[in-house]
């Protein structure tokens, strides 16, 4: 699916539809310390009962895309979710 590069858009911080740059939103990496990875890391430890359930049915192919608005005036970000799509451009 095409986005463009800027689009219109409401910012709750300037309180009026400003004009948004728009990008990709892409994961940070993740904290191999952190208290909930040392705790995930624990239960994968010894025999058995992994902590999350197994995938039954089919692999979901996808990921869900989120697009990061920028406004052109404030600077606030503003996080839209799509839905599961193959390819995003930004146009």
């Amino acid at each position: 699916m095409r986005f463009p590069k800027k689009m219109n858009a409401y910012c709750p911080r300037c309180d009026t539809y400003t004009e948004h740059s728009v990008s990709l939103y892409h994961q940070g990496k993740r904290r191999e310390l952190s208290e909930g990875q040392r705790r995930y890391n624990r239960k994968l430890k010894g025999y058995g009962s992994s902590p999350k359930p197994k995938q039954k049915r089919f692999a979901k192919i996808n990921k869900k895309i989120t697009l990061v608005l920028t406004c052109s005036k404030c600077g606030y970000k503003l996080h839209k979710t799509l839905g599961r799509m193959k390819r995003v451009e930004l146009v």
